[in-house]
């Protein structure tokens, strides 16, 4: 039961809402919304595309609210806001999906089943979801343009890629490198900065220290530290620190040499003697036995000469390890710039599917770092060393080593050529550019985002992949490049029509070279998907190759919206590629989420089935309660939520049922004549909740607007939920005496109710669209008969505040401190607040300010007393005093209360109307119950709109009957309509 006495078991609200969007479906209303003519111009979202590779979850839910409740504001602010839904089609989310079902392990089978096999697969995969991503949103009440949305693997899209790439060519912002990057090799393929940081996972690992021996000193070893002995094998090299002092201790017959500082930690459980102590500079240029001889006797290896001997190098230190760097040219970035630096032998032991070379001949085909268990190729190295003495001491480790982000392999660092965006050559002109975007929440802008600008590093964009968009570059043997940046281009320059540019097409397509006469080919390789989502903007309306004028005229967008984690992602490529293309930023306000766990705290798992459907929970909750729950929760400030379906319950009883028995309480007194005439009526009202009740819309609105322009959803939010409970528990509570009685307070009370509920249909729109609906169609006596009347294609309201509004939400708020006082005054009394009581004396600081009766009388009512009085006070807050003694009239009065309660609470039970009147009967009553009945027959009739009061010692014959407790006693209750 809601404290305004009104029940709506029987209300289904997911079948309102379902009656809201058949309303929005045949009227178009959505489109009607933005085909209308737009005084303030457009308003532009960019929709970042989903993959429809598995249905939609909660995390995705929480962007399509936000992605619909901005555009649903800015619409009502008098911009037009188109909304696009977009589809992400490439990349190794659909190619892992086509592997498994298909049974592929390695990429060579892809191969050899064939790439334009493969990538019809991939495209046949992409929608299978995609029904269930559509019902969704449509549930959700999500305003989007669904019937045309882009796709990237679409034409259209995939040239505006290559047009976005050539501008970057042209701008000298596009190189190839032979660098160290950490790769897939499960899937074979080089992964960028960003996608590297999405992939990290706590693990436990192995690390060994190893003896190197000398060559000139048999018996002496140098030790050396390492976390991936599996490296070891194409170890050429070994760094020391030239500031770092270094010692050789004698132990168990053998010499070792290490850095001094980590003598202690190193040598703690075994017995030593210092022998030496060592510079850098002793150690420098001196040569060491290999550990494996795969390499170091094959006189064909370039450098050959340089290998296997001592090297100072800056990047060494004592913070980890012996103070000695083992250096492995292949497999880490420090080790290939000290290789090129000092012209050392490159080993690469290691294929780019991650397994040993067959000249790796003691370990034939291990794969480095096995999905399954691993740390076992590690140990089968570790193994080695020991049954070679070359093991000093090996150990067992805790730490973060990243994953692919897509299939859970473990990456390794892996030298290898990769196309790369220059990053860092308009870093300046990023972070100039970063500082026009205003963030929520705003921490974000110089901490997380801010953060990854200043370390950004030049973007790996190449990918050794399948269905994707093709790199559009073509070389000839004699070392020519030419990039395409279109489809006619390509065309004339092939001779031949182009359909499609995907890798299995474009591969086969050869063009004239300008320097040489012969044949260009296209390089092998594809696009890192998230270049295409960094295009979107443009390749979304296929500029420049079509409307031109459209989207110099509306970029940047004015908003964005997506996850935290798009921050070292979608956020950051939209960023880069549009200050390298046109110097600006492409969005001017973003809101980042956070991320939606289990209600355990744990991430959310089918397997585990630790959250409740997202459908079944719209099915039963309905869409504006799940709406209002996230949006007034902390992941919408980018931090993370627990989710809870007990949440979204009590967010379903707080604003939607509360406001709906408000509304349903005002329909029973406002006959839809009485409506009519309401309406065109001024509100002038001299009761003091009516005044207080507007003030306090005003101040809702005032403060949903500027919340709403600072992109601030939850202060958005949840002034809206304690408003409509200070509707429901003070103003109409307090007021609900007021509509039952004929005369100018009850057309106050109903023109100020009306008023107020066709306000808050606006204010809550955004965020409660299918509520703010029925709302405005109910009270404004539209009732869905007139398409173009809709909450959503009214104009936003505003806030109206003057001294006199300010005046009455002060006094308010003294009468509520006042009341509460009292309300402890009576707990600590232990008399309930049905009993009335005599008189309450109010002690307040504030001069006078509650001498005025209407606020008294407010005061009164509430405490249940028969006299309030004001009496200025010493103290600096208010307090009450009541008079106790409850005298026989005042213990009759309270019986009265009692029993008017019960009765009317009997005819809700049994679905007495306003209209019926009704006998009572009565039974099991008191002597004192039964003077009280006598006494007060007219008052109660009054009161429970009833004809008949008839006191009986049973009522046994009637069928609506019900037992209650009147006082301390239990007595019966009979109703019978007349």
């Amino acid at each position: 039961m809601s404290k305004d006495g009104n029940e709506n078991k029987a209300t289904s609200f997911p079948q309102l809402e379902a009656a809201v969007f058949d309303f929005w479906n045949q009227h178009r209303t959505f489109w009607q919304s933005v085909e209308r003519e737009a005084p303030q111009g457009d308003y532009v979202f960019y929709d970042g595309p989903p993959f429809a590779t598995g249905t939609p979850h909660y995390g995705h839910i929480v962007g399509q609210i936000m992605k619909d409740v901005v555009p649903r504001y800015y619409t009502m602010q008098g911009y037009r806001v188109e909304r696009r839904w977009g589809w992400d089609c490439h990349g190794l989310p659909i190619e892992n999906i086509v592997e498994k079902e298909l049974g592929l392990k390695t990429k060579k089978e892809i191969e050899n089943l064939g790439i334009a096999k493969f990538n019809e697969l991939c495209r046949e995969k992409i929608f299978t979801y995609a029904p269930v991503w559509y019902e969704t949103a449509g549930k959700l009440g999500r305003w989007v343009d669904m019937s045309n949305p882009y796709k990237t693997m679409d034409l259209d899209f995939m040239e505006t890629v290559w047009w976005v790439f050539k501008q970057l060519w042209d701008k000298g912002l596009i190189y190839k490198d032979y660098r160290s990057m950490h790769i897939c090799p499960r899937c074979e393929t080089t992964l960028s900065q960003s996608e590297v940081s999405e992939g990290y996972k706590d693990i436990k690992d192995l690390s060994c220290t190893v003896k190197f021996e000398l060559k000139d000193e048999p018996g002496t070893f140098v030790l050396a530290w390492t976390t991936t002995p599996w490296t070891l094998i194409g170890n050429v090299a070994l760094a020391i620190g030239s500031e770092i002092k270094y010692v050789k201790v004698a132990s168990a017959g053998e010499n070792y040499i290490l850095a001094a500082e980590t003598l202690e930690n190193t040598f703690k459980d075994k017995e030593y003697k210092i022998v030496a102590e060592l510079s850098g500079k002793d150690l420098t240029g001196r040569r060491y036995q290999p550990l494996f001889d795969y390499y170091s006797k094959d006189e064909a290896l370039a450098n050959r000469e340089n290998g296997w001997q001592i090297y100072a190098a800056d990047f060494v230190t004592t913070t980890d390890g012996v103070g000695v760097v083992h250096i492995a040219p292949a497999f880490g970035e420090d080790d290939m710039n000290l290789g090129r630096e000092k012209k050392l032998p490159f080993v690469q032991h290691v294929g780019l599917d991650g397994h040993f070379k067959p000249e790796v001949k003691d370990f034939p085909g291990l794969n480095v770092k096995p999905i399954d268990d691993h740390a076992s190729t590690d140990l089968a190295i570790i193994k080695h060393l020991a049954s070679h003495n070359l093991l000093f001491s090996k150990a067992k480790y805790e730490h973060s080593y990243p994953h692919c982000w897509r299939c859970d392999t473990p990456l390794i660092n892996y030298a290898t050529s990769s196309w790369f965006v220059a990053v860092t050559k308009i870093k300046a002109d990023l972070l100039k550019a970063a500082k026009e975007i205003d963030w929520s929440p705003d921490y974000l802008k110089e901490g997380r985002f801010g953060n990854w600008l200043e370390g950004a590093r030049d973007w790996s964009i190449s990918r050794q992949r399948f269905w994707a968009s093709a790199i559009p570059i073509w070389e000839c043997a004699c070392g020519e490049r030419r990039v395409v940046g279109s489809v006619k281009e390509l065309e004339e320059l092939a001779g031949q029509e182009i359909s499609d540019i995907h890798k299995d097409v474009v591969d086969g397509v050869e063009i004239p070279c300008s320097a040489c006469g012969g044949r260009m080919q296209r390089v092998p390789d594809v696009l890192d998907c998230w270049f295409e989502s960094g295009s979107m903007p443009y390749a979304q309306l296929h500029y420049p190759f079509a409307n031109k004028e459209k989207f110099e005229n509306n970029f940047p967008a004015q908003f964005i919206a997506e996850g935290i984690d798009q921050t070292r992602a979608w956020f950051y490529y939209l960023h880069v590629i549009a200050v390298a293309l046109t110097g600006k930023h492409a969005f001017s306000n973003v809101i980042a989420n956070g991320i939606v766990l289990a209600e355990d705290g744990k991430k959310m798992s089918k397997r585990l089935n630790n959250y409740p459907d997202p459908l079944f929970v719209l099915d039963k909750y309905g869409a504006d309660a799940l709406r209002a729950y996230l949006l007034s929760s902390p992941v919408m400030l980018a931090e993370n939520l627990n989710f809870s379906e007990k949440g979204v319950e009590e967010s379903l009883r707080k604003n939607v049922m509360l406001l709906w028995n408000v509304y349903k309480f005002y329909e029973m007194y406002a006959h839809p004549e009485g409506a009519s005439q309401l309406s065109d009526k001024k509100l002038v009202s001299d009761n003091i909740l009516d005044q207080w009740i507007i003030a306090k819309l005003n101040v809702l609105i005032a403060a949903v607007t500027k919340a709403m322009a600072a992109y601030d959803l939850v202060k958005a939010m949840r002034p809206i939920t304690e408003f409509i409970d200070e509707l429901s528990t003070w103003y109409l509570r307090r007021s609900r005496d007021r509509f039952k009685e004929e005369g100018s307070d009850k057309t106050q009370a109903l023109t100020t109710t009306k008023t107020v509920l066709e306000k808050l249909a606006l204010v809550i729109a955004p965020f409660m669209p299918f509520m703010a609906e029925t709302l405005w169609q109910k009270v404004t006596g539209y009732d869905f008969k007139d398409g173009g009347q809709s909450v959503h294609l009214q104009a936003w309201p505003s806030a109206e505040s003057d001294k006199q509004a300010a005046e009455v939400l002060e006094k308010m708020v003294l009468v509520r401190q006042a009341v509460e006082a009292g309300l402890a005054k009576r707990d600590e009394a232990k008399i309930k607040v049905r009993q009335i009581l005599g008189r309450a004396l109010i002690k307040s600081p504030e001069a006078k300010i509650l001498e005025g009766q209407a606020y008294l009388d407010l005061i009164k009512d509430e405490l249940n007393v028969k006299e309030a009085k004001w009496q200025a006070g010493a103290e600096n807050i208010i307090s009450v005093e009541l008079d106790t003694d409850i005298t026989p009239e005042l213990r009759q009065e309270g019986l009265k209360r009692d029993l008017v309660r019960l009765i009317n609470m009997f005819r809700k039970d049994f679905a007495f109307s306003l209209a019926d009147s009704a006998r009572v009967y009565l039974a099991g009553l008191s002597q004192e119950a039964k003077d009280m009945v006598a006494a007060l027959a007219t008052d109660i009739k009054k009161e429970t709109l009833s004809q008949d009061i008839l006191v009986k010692e049973e009522i046994n014959d009637l069928n609506l009957k019900k037992e209650g407790k009147l006082g301390e006693e239990k007595v019966w209750i009979g109703l019978e309509k007349i």
